[in-house]
């Protein structure tokens, strides 16, 4: 008798991965927002953010070109690959400045609020983000959300809006910069709409085109570079000029660089091991996390406020990433600029 082909096994995830991914993930999410914290407040000559911006798009591009020839297997087929998708694509290339140019400015606005909030504050309150990605994908890329959905997002609004409620001084400790709570606010604000903005057009350009996501990314650092140059030269010009392109820089302001290029991409290759209820765990882990680090490093307390509107923040997390509602097949979107 024919022997019968036997259907192929269906691989699934190894448990050990996910949980792996969970706790890469929490420490991506948490940790760079504070050691930024740190290199933002402590004493000595401070670095020239809109350096650091440029830095991590530089080395974010190396990564992903690195990337691409590990996958072209040749320097020859590379080259090609780059000339055919890059320089005789230059239309393409100006659809992908609007994301660049947003995401550079976004950067910027962070090391200006995580400078004037502190990182607990500051993780709480840019949870805005998944919200200003809702709204965005709704009405760009016409998302259904779940009913779930919804309230969860309308409780994040709640819990950061009572975050923003306590007493200034639970906040705040001895500081070798000024700060002010307003600005870091205005700041993650405008950050958290920039953030879904360009994330929900980012995803748009890659369900339209062949270009794989890393191809897209060296695109994006290319001319995150250029704009970040001109950004630099606008805002701090003179200081460049006066004090050096590195002024500042020691080996706690490289490894935030390499957290905020390299983080990203971190997500990007540990993402497809974890579901969106992981996602939503390792938020919400980072938050508890910053939150404690807090406490201990940069003398933070812990107000009735805070407690309840972080709490608040973190069900609305977890309820948003665990009710999805079921959709056709599409493209998962890679953010490389999230904190």
């Amino acid at each position: 008798p024919v022997e019968q082909p036997q259907p192929a096994a269906v691989q699934k995830t190894p448990e050990s991965l996910k949980y792996i991914s969970l706790v890469l993930l929490t420490l991506q999410n948490a940790l760079l927002i504070l050691v930024m914290r740190y290199v933002r407040t402590r004493e000595g000559d401070m670095f020239i953010a809109t350096t650091a911006v440029i830095m991590s798009e530089v080395f974010k591009c190396g990564a992903c070109l690195v990337i691409i020839l590990i996958q072209e297997g040749s320097v020859r087929k590379w080259l090609h690959l780059l000339y055919a998708d890059i320089i005789l694509e230059p239309i393409d290339c100006v659809k992908v400045s609007v994301p660049s140019l947003t995401y550079v400015l976004q950067n910027n606005l962070l090391y200006i609020a995580v400078s004037n909030l502190d990182a607990a504050t500051f993780q709480v309150t840019y949870q805005l983000k998944i919200l200003t990605t809702a709204i965005f994908s709704v009405l760009m890329l016409k998302k259904v959300l779940s009913k779930l959905q919804w309230i969860s997002l309308v409780i994040l609004f709640v819990g950061v809006a009572v975050v923003q409620m306590q007493p200034e001084a639970s906040g705040k400790a001895a500081l070798a910069v000024e700060q002010s709570p307003v600005k870091g606010l205005v700041a993650v604000i405008i950050s958290c709409f920039m953030s879904g903005f360009a994330g929900v057009y980012f995803e748009k350009i890659l369900k339209g085109t062949r270009q794989s996501v890393w191809l897209r990314n060296v695109q994006l650092g290319f001319l995150g570079v250029i704009i970040g140059i001109i950004t630099m030269y606008i805002n701090d010009g003179a200081k460049v000029q006066a004090k050096g392109f590195f002024v500042g820089y020691d080996g706690v302001v490289w490894f935030v660089v390499c957290l905020q290029s390299f983080g990203g991409l971190l997500v990007a290759v540990v993402v497809k091991y974890a579901d969106n209820i992981l996602k939503g765990f390792a938020t919400s882990a980072a938050i508890i996390v910053s939150c404690i680090a807090s406490m201990y490093f940069f003398d933070f307390h812990l107000s009735i406020q805070f407690t309840v509107g972080a709490f608040l923040v973190i069900i609305a997390v977890y309820i948003y990433s665990k009710y999805v509602p079921i959709q056709t097949p599409s493209l998962t979107i890679v953010v490389s600029r999230k904190v």
